[in-house]
């Protein structure tokens, strides 16, 4: 085993047979961390976004607003997880809103919504790992300015475990999950007892006065409603990743469609708790966040200055609640930074089999549709990781920067595909003739009608509030992948027609008239001699040995000893006054098919195998240069014949595994 497959095999474990994809199947209790941490850990940074949009106009507006906008967002995520629920039972095969809308709506939609989800997913990763890294450098200190490197060593670190296979990843990631669960419940039950009792202390920040920004003293009703509706947008973010499990289906464990249904709406309710908690505990604890928290908070009347250093609700929430309790604001702290980390997990679950059904579709690389060792999508993983990895170097792990360009694409799907599933729900309506099935029919439509218009309302909110701030980047990342993948698409069309054979066509099963062999020559050794005992053995019409005259003196040295050899195949020097080695041979071996198009030219690339990369660079590459140009010429066929040097022997054992993309499925 070489030190590479021996790497492979540390990281990623030992190859798994096809006919054990069942094991890697999911029950409920591991598919709710694996799918749901995305949408929980919103409980960490959607309340700082309401509070922290509505504090630009003062603290009183954060106070007043916060529990209607909160309530809004309930709302939403309640009729969205509805929604979901039957998009999980309608279409249980994986494709989630990519194939509901290019059932029901056509392929344009479907490649539309696959276009937002694709640029969700990646946005995922980014703000949940910059997320994350944020609040760790909060409470270790020496990962301050050092943001981007610890990202980047996370989502390598998510990318190895999700290599080992879903099932693996969501045993590692279970623990966290839970445990971040319990200790927010937990938060919540400590505050409720200590309120009641009148013990509940004030937040760090309760004793500062929020001013509003310069330009927001007073407001208008209407710039009011608007500021509302973009804490409102802001707020959604805590809908991300409910769609994950839609596309996760095929991932569960038999009944496939119910345990995924019943996890869904599992992880709604958890998370619409945990969300409501969080803004209640803000509230109690009277938590004052601010955009600039230098300028905007005061103490005394006087800007607290930037020394000043504000922490996140979660932080100041725990520090009140567990006053007195050191340890329970580290662990809240630690819970909450793994959480925030492990969402991206959700992406890395929901992208690569969004990918392999892209690819199936013509509409992404074919490799996206192949598994890897562990029977993952492991190129899906890999182009998600590094995309995502990207992201992040781009925009220095900002979350402020980052989040922005979120959750536009996540209303796209969700739009579309609940109008899919109206359209789903009418065309059976029009066939199905039992009253019994057809009030249960409307039923669906009708809760379906109120998923498309809210996701359609909360939608045009969040382009309409944030598109300067962030959201026409992330839609024109939206259309830049659609126009992407409608090209591939086009590609692997053009090349599937050009490849094709009609029933009739017999015009490929003709042979050629006379098959010419070129040998070409460099010097007499012995890869020459075999390259000329191989191509007489084929018994071509005509047979030569070529070399190109760089040099004189060469040449006429190559010239004698061929002949003081006696080698029985007539060698011709092509001219090439300008010491070329490619064209003079690309011409001649035109020009002996100018006199019959069905002739056919067999070049013999005579070559030896080296088995080190380091002498490669020892070696010119005129053969390989040969090759490329010779490929592209019509009626041309190359055949390299390789000579193994000693250096190459035990190589193809070192090469001996499985290659990867459609290699190993024999596609093309």
């Amino acid at each position: 085993m070489s030190s590479g497959q021996l790497l492979k095999r540390v990281v990623v474990g030992r190859a798994k047979r096809s006919d054990r994809l069942g094991e890697t199947l999911l029950p409920k209790r591991i598919a709710l961390p694996v799918f749901a941490s995305d949408t929980l850990s919103s409980v960490a940074y959607a309340p700082d976004e309401i509070l922290l949009t509505l504090g630009l106009a003062g603290g009183a507006l954060a106070v007043t607003r916060s529990w209607p906008v909160a309530l809004a967002v309930v709302v939403v995520m309640v009729v969205v997880v509805a929604s979901y629920r039957q998009n999980v039972h309608a279409y249980p095969s994986g494709g989630g809103d990519y194939e509901i809308a290019s059932t029901n709506l056509g392929p344009r939609a479907g490649l539309t919504v696959a276009s937002a989800l694709i640029v969700d997913y990646v946005l995922t990763v980014a703000v949940s790992i910059s997320s994350g890294v944020q609040n760790a450098a909060a409470a270790f200190g020496f990962l301050e300015g050092h943001e981007v490197i610890a990202g980047l060593v996370l989502i390598a670190a998510l990318t190895a475990v999700n290599l080992r296979g879903v099932r693996e990843s969501g045993r590692t990631f279970a623990i966290p999950t839970y445990l971040f669960m319990l200790t927010v419940l937990g938060m919540a039950l400590v505050a409720v007892v200590r309120r009641t009792t009148g013990t509940l202390p004030q937040a760090e920040s309760a004793g500062l006065t929020l001013a509003p920004e310069p330009g927001f003293e007073q407001l208008g009703t209407l710039a009011m409603a608007f500021l509302v509706l973009r804490a409102f947008s802001s707020g959604c973010a805590a809908l991300t990743g409910v769609q994950a499990i839609s596309n996760g289906v095929p991932a569960f464990r038999p009944p496939k469609s119910r345990n995924a249904a019943s996890t869904l709406v599992l992880m709604g309710a958890v998370a619409v708790t945990l969300f409501v908690a969080m803004i209640a505990l803000a509230r109690w604890t009277g938590v004052q966040i601010a955009e600039d928290p230098a300028t905007q908070l005061l103490r005394d009347g006087e800007p607290v200055g930037a020394d000043y250093v504000q922490h996140t609700i979660m932080g100041q929430v725990s520090q009140a609640v567990f006053e007195g309790f050191p340890a329970g604001v580290f662990v809240v702290a630690v819970v909450t930074g793994l959480i925030l980390v492990l969402a991206a997990n959700t992406a890395f679950n929901g992208f690569p089999v969004l990918g392999s059904i892209l690819a199936r579709d013509g509409y992404l690389p074919s490799q996206l549709h192949t598994r890897g060792d562990r029977l993952a999508f492991s190129n899906g993983i890999l182009l998600l990781a590094g995309a995502a990895a990207l992201l992040i170097t781009v925009y220095d792990a900002s979350v402020t920067r980052l989040i922005q360009l979120y959750i536009v694409g996540v209303f796209v799907s969700f739009t579309v595909s609940q109008a899919g599933m109206v359209r789903h729900w009418n065309r059976h309506l029009g066939v199905e003739k039992d009253r019994r099935s057809r009030r249960g029919m409307l039923r669906r439509r009708a809760l379906n009608i109120v998923g498309a218009v809210l996701s359609g309302l909360v939608l045009l909110v969040v382009v309409v509030t944030k598109f300067v701030e962030g959201a026409g980047f992330a839609i024109a990342a939206i259309a830049a992948f659609y126009l992407l993948m409608r090209a591939i698409q086009r590609h692997y069309e053009r090349v599937r027609t050009e490849l094709s054979v009609a029933e009739d066509d017999t015009s490929q099963q003709v042979l050629p008239s006379r098959v010419h062999a070129i040998v070409l020559v460099s010097t007499i050794h012995k890869p020459t001699l075999r390259a000329i005992a191989y191509a007489k053995a084929t018994r071509p019409s005509s047979l030569e040995a070529i070399t190109v005259d760089v040099d004189a003196e060469t040449t006429a040295a190559l010239q004698g000893e061929w002949d003081r050899r006696g080698i029985p195949v007539p060698l011709t020097a092509l001219d090439s006054p300008y010491r070329d080695v490619t064209r003079p041979v690309v011409q001649h071996v035109k020009s002996i098919r100018t006199g019959n198009p069905r002739d056919l030219v067999v070049v013999y690339i005579p070559q030896y195998v080296l088995g080190h990369w380091w002498e490669q660079v020892l070696h010119n590459q005129s053969a390989l240069r040969l090759r490329s140009r010779l490929i592209f010429t019509p009626g041309v066929m190359v055949a390299s014949v390789p000579w193994q040097l000693a250096s190459s022997e035990g190589a193809e054992e070192k090469l001996d595994r499985p290659a990867a993309g459609d290699v190993r499925r024999g596609g093309g």
